[in-house]
């Protein structure tokens, strides 16, 4: 069985939270899932009792059964392993979770089980029965209960495994923690036999006047077919025939929109009726486009004033609450930000929803990262599906105005048609936002071929930390193959906050204060320069990162370190972007 199709807008549906206490068991040679000459207990008509998943107990003092959920430690989820169980910080294996629960099931209504999120791969069980495994370390996806949950008793059993492989997304490198786990939300959603799965409700490309896009209805029943969208603030009360395919497609004039922006986060009420059962969102309109080198929000030059975000909390384990979210995008703000690169892999919904109230535009990108398996089919399909996901979830916050492919990829050809494929495969699921992907280049010249496909061209460039000089930084001249809006998304280096030294003092504060300086000296000279989004908000963990006493283990490019102490970079980021912003104006 594998996951359905995926359920958007899961927070204003019928829900019930799972979230809390779990129990864990750690298996780092598999014990729960192989037998001992390797055979797949979850392939097997009757499972053996040494199966995790079957949360079996001794019948009787005389009985052989050596685990024990019940016993055993317990963990809060959603959240990692890492940062809450110090013999795992640095684990890479298997960890089965169990929560136990009971669930009344109406007649003729329906149940999902929604994950928000699982790294990396998941083996999913309700009651014994294998639902699905899912790989993929940032995206949601749900399966189908209905015939297996019963009143009382339930027991969901799910075995994580983080280990790295070369053929994953990401591969085995990167520059980010590897945490392992339940680290997003995990939700029942009950529905009627037929009910809204999945809807687009956005400005039609092109035209600033329509809302257009489509409601899909899962298991359509002949005799409902009726779909009505109220967004009462626009008077429009529109009502449309779903197909016999289950979709309805539609377009709705529109009159007086308050269109969405950083100074305008207008969201309105709409409400998708369907069988006598209403959906709710709270959706903005906004056009995003270019025009030759330049990126047009609502129709008028917008200049990015970006910063990139990993996702992580104050403690240094995996963010997920809403509290994480407004901590960072609250300090993006105080710096001036109209706009956050959420790196390098899909967020959690909560930051883009308070990036839609807050008016805050975002990137979102996948994790192709480096060098992922090009040549493989399965790599592809994984980060297409990925993508799918992302979309699936995202596609009707205002915020999002960039779909970001790849970050930092060497160029081939295979590489090439890897990330062209993506583009087509977005174009086909939204074409109403922008896309782009983090290059790198070399002698000041943006050449990547993949530019072709892009709608915005972003590159990644670190003068003054790998290799360059910082004196003559503004004598550099940039050159771009493309007349294309031109994004700096990612510059900087490292500064242990509170460590004081000579602007030549790698790793001082004022190093990187001056390297901020040179660099942006030099970056308002490149061509059809449109935004920017210099590395990194903040400190984050990483296992690359090894220098004793300055590193210790985080990445210390961040403008605020891990304990929320402003570095001497963050204010030259917020001088030059309240320069901007007055320049736009």
């Amino acid at each position: 069985m594998s996951a359905q199709n995926l359920i958007s807008n899961v927070s204003n549906r019928n829900t019930t939270s799972l979230n809390g206490v779990w129990n864990y068991i750690i298996d780092p040679y598999q014990t729960g899932f192989y037998s001992f000459h390797l055979d797949q207990y979850d392939k097997s008509e009757k499972p053996a009792k040494g199966a995790f998943f079957t949360n079996y107990h001794a019948q009787n003092k005389q009985e052989l059964v050596e685990y024990d959920f019940d016993k055993s430690p317990t963990i809060t989820i959603p959240g990692d392993w890492n940062s809450q169980i110090a013999e795992l910080k640095y684990y890479e294996g298997n960890v089965w979770f169990k929560k136990s629960f009971d669930y009344n099931l109406a007649s003729k209504k329906r149940l999902f089980l929604y994950l928000g999120a699982i790294n990396y791969k998941a083996d999913v069980y309700l009651n014994g029965k294998k639902l699905g495994t899912h790989e993929g370390g940032f995206t949601p996806f749900n399966y189908e209960v209905t015939s297996i949950v019963q009143p009382k008793g339930n027991y969901l059993v799910i075995k994580v495994d983080n280990t790295r492989h070369k053929e994953d997304v990401p591969t085995v490198n990167t520059d980010w923690w590897n945490y392992g786990g339940i680290t997003r939300d995990v939700t029942l959603i009950e529905e009627k036999e037929s009910f809204v799965e999945d809807y687009t409700i956005q400005l039609k490309k092109g035209n600033a006047n329509v809302i257009s896009g489509f409601v899909k209805i899962n298991n359509l029943q002949a005799s409902e077919n009726n779909v009505s969208i109220s967004i009462p603030e626009l008077k429009i009360n529109y009502k449309g025939k779903v197909g016999s395919d289950g979709n309805l497609n539609f377009e709705i004039p529109a009159k007086k929109i308050s269109y969405w922006s950083p100074e305008n986060p207008k969201l309105y009420d709409v409400s998708i009726d369907f069988n006598g059962t209403k959906l709710n969102d709270q959706i903005g309109f906004r056009t995003i486009e270019t025009k030759e080198d330049k990126i047009l929000l609502n129709g008028k030059p917008v200049f990015l004033r970006g910063i990139s975000i990993h996702e992580e909390n104050a403690k240094g384990g995996r963010a997920n609450s809403v509290e994480d979210a407004l901590r960072l995008l609250n300090w993006a703000k105080e710096m001036g930000c109209n706009y956050v690169r959420l790196a390098h892999y899909p967020h959690n919904e909560n930051i883009i929803r308070e990036a839609d109230k807050m008016g805050i535009m975002v990137w979102e990108e996948i994790p192709v990262y480096w060098t992922v398996e090009f040549t493989n089919k399965n790599t592809y399909q994984n980060a297409e599906d990925q993508l799918t996901a992302s979309i699936t979830r995202d596609k009707n916050r205002a915020s999002i105005i960039i779909w970001s492919m790849a970050n930092e990829t060497p160029i081939s050809d295979a590489r090439n048609t890897f990330i062209k494929n993506l583009a087509t495969h977005t174009r086909s699921l939204d074409n109403t936002r922008l896309i782009s992907a983090a290059l790198l280049t070399k002698n000041e010249t943006i050449d990547d071929p993949i530019g072709e496909v892009l709608d915005v061209v972003a590159f990644n460039q670190y003068l003054g930390w790998y290799g360059g000089n910082l004196e003559d930084a503004e004598k550099k001249v940039w050159k771009s193959k493309y007349n294309k809006p031109i994004i700096v998304s990612e510059f900087g280096g490292d500064a242990k906050a509170g460590f004081h030294g000579e602007k030549n003092e790698r790793w001082t504060e004022e190093y990187q204060e001056y390297l901020y300086i040179q660099n942006l000296k030099m970056i308002e000279k490149i061509p059809h320069l449109s935004g920017l989004s210099p590395w990194i908000l903040v400190d984050f963990r990483s296992p690359k990162r090894l220098l004793p006493g300055i590193q210790d283990g985080y990445n210390r490019k961040g403008l605020i370190s891990n304990d929320g102490e402003k570095k001497k970079a963050f204010y030259i980021m917020q001088d030059f972007y309240a320069k901007k912003k007055k320049e736009q104006n």
